[in-house]
């Protein structure tokens, strides 16, 4: 799957999100973000001293964590674009997916019960049970349902699973059947990510890719016909050879499918993967920057008027659909992670594990004889946390919430933010909001912040506008980090 990175942000750590993020390369960026669009440049407005940036020395500690992130790095073979910590099962996988080729693979064996002992050697930061529990990879659907149900058991022994959590896993079009689905249905999966990415034989082809436009719709089949309502599908836009005729068709496609939830994504070219070494951004035969803005307003058409809720950057949902697990992320709320090269988020610090699987070894055996998380700790001050805060806000449809910005890290901060964005209000980028979430004008020089239990009609909450807003949003989130850490 692409891996989608921003550089604009200084905490290198990370989340997972779809398709195939994982917990150690922090943020995706904004989709295509297009530098033909002109937009106004203000000037980031400078504070004076009675307006203090983070007054907060000490902002809050997240509440416990109620989420966990499962990093399975198995794949069949590694995809052109992909530069995450991956074992290619290679041939060994390739057998039809109704067989039991990968049952007793060493390889998947030793890994899970090494991430066992991770689990069991990992002090509870609290009570509350988890929630949500992702399965990522790599390709989660190669690991037998029995493994996987091993996983959970020791989540549940350790943390405790509430009477009805979100538990999601990626699968690629090829890797299951009908009997593996109802097997992981029958440990506890309750939703599904399916890694379609494109409907064009070539594409998929041009890719590395391991699966075909076959596979794909008898995956698609076997989904649906499972009695599990909660689906999701990941697309790639911005492909090589990829033309806007080739990205409406699998738009339509992904419709006619009928998922509940759908990740579109557009392609980042990584150094050190195969695409690196062929491809430059931006030049044929990779599109455009203007074509890959074309790209992400067709998804943001084709989507909401199939009735979809773009309710996150890269995210679309049916009503009630949205992913529970991802949440946790865009809200900046803690979660556990476990597994080669996952970050996690508790006690406010962010903690990656190593990428290699020698390294992962020696890092558990650390964990269990008591050594403390070491490796890349990262506490984060206030501004750090504060730019996780703008960040990770302004990726979502639910917005900035200015008040509990300038509650935690001060009200200058949060009254230079919505300086900093007046122009783009006007511009169409940026849309301010009241208490319930209505869209406002502000006029005048005065922007006053709503205060908790008041029904002025005052900026409660700031988003970007979609997609004018969410195609600048690198630039956006660039200008408010200026006003935090100027």
């Amino acid at each position: 799957m692409p891996l989608l990175k921003t550089t604009l942000l200084p905490l290198i750590s990370s989340i997972p999100t779809k398709p195939k993020l994982l917990p150690h390369q922090l943020y995706p960026p904004p989709i295509c973000q297009n530098s033909s669009l002109t937009s106004p440049h203000p000037p980031v407005p400078v504070l004076q001293p009675h307006q203090p940036i983070c007054q907060n020395s000490s902002p809050p500690t997240p509440p416990p964590p109620t989420s966990a992130y499962i990093h399975l790095p198995f794949c069949r073979r590694r995809c052109h674009y992909c530069d995450f910590p991956i074992v290619a099962l290679g041939s060994s996988s390739l057998a039809p997916p109704t067989t039991t080729a990968t049952t007793d693979d060493p390889r998947i064996t030793s890994y899970v019960h090494l991430l066992l002992r991770e689990i069991s050697a990992t002090p509870p930061a609290s009570d509350p049970p988890l929630q949500t529990v992702f399965f990522g990879g790599g390709t989660p659907s190669l690991v037998p349902p029995r493994l996987v149900s091993s996983i959970l058991d020791a989540l549940r022994v350790k943390f405790g699973l509430s009477a009805l959590p979100e538990v999601s896993i990626e699968m690629d079009p090829g890797t299951f059947g009908a009997e593996k689905l109802r097997e992981l249905i029958g440990v506890g999966v309750n939703r599904v990510s399916l890694g379609v990415q494109a409907f064009q034989e070539d594409l998929l082809r041009s890719c590395g890719r391991a699966h075909g436009i076959r596979e794909v719709e008898e995956a698609i089949e076997i989904v649906r016909s499972s009695g599990l309502e909660n689906w999701s599908m990941d697309l790639i836009s911005s492909l090589p050879h990829q033309t806007l005729g080739m990205w409406e068709e699998s738009l339509r496609r992904a419709v006619d499918a009928r998922p509940t939830h759908l990740s579109v994504y557009d392609l980042q070219v990584e150094q050190g993967t195969k695409f690196g070494q062929w491809y430059t951004p931006g030049e044929s035969p990779l599109p455009s920057e203007t074509e890959s803005a074309c790209f992400y307003r067709t998804a943001s058409e084709v989507l909401s008027s199939a009735g979809y809720d773009h309710y996150e950057i890269s995210s679309y949902c049916r009503d009630g659909f949205m992913c529970k697990h991802n949440l946790a992320y865009w809200q900046n709320r803690s979660f556990y992670a476990f597994g080669l090269g996952s970050a996690s988020y508790v006690n406010g610090i962010r903690f990656s594990r190593p990428r290699s699987m020698r390294e992962y070894t020696r890092y558990v055996e650390k964990l269990e004889g008591g050594a403390l998380d070491s490796l890349e700790n990262r506490a984060g001050g206030a501004r750090d946390r504060a730019m996780d805060v703008v960040m990770l806000s302004l990726r979502t449809a639910g917005g900035l919430d200015v008040r509990r910005l300038g509650r935690e890290f001060g009200e200058g901060i949060a009254l230079g933010v919505c300086e900093a964005f007046r122009p783009y209000v006007d511009s169409g980028h940026v849309v301010v909001m009241d208490d319930e979430r209505r869209p406002l004008s502000p006029s005048g020089d005065d922007w006053r912040l709503s205060r908790e239990g008041e029904n002025r009609r005052e900026v409660a909450f700031i988003r970007l506008s979609d997609p004018d807003g969410f195609l600048l949003s690198n630039e956006l989130i660039s200008i408010a980090f200026g006003v935090i850490s100027p």
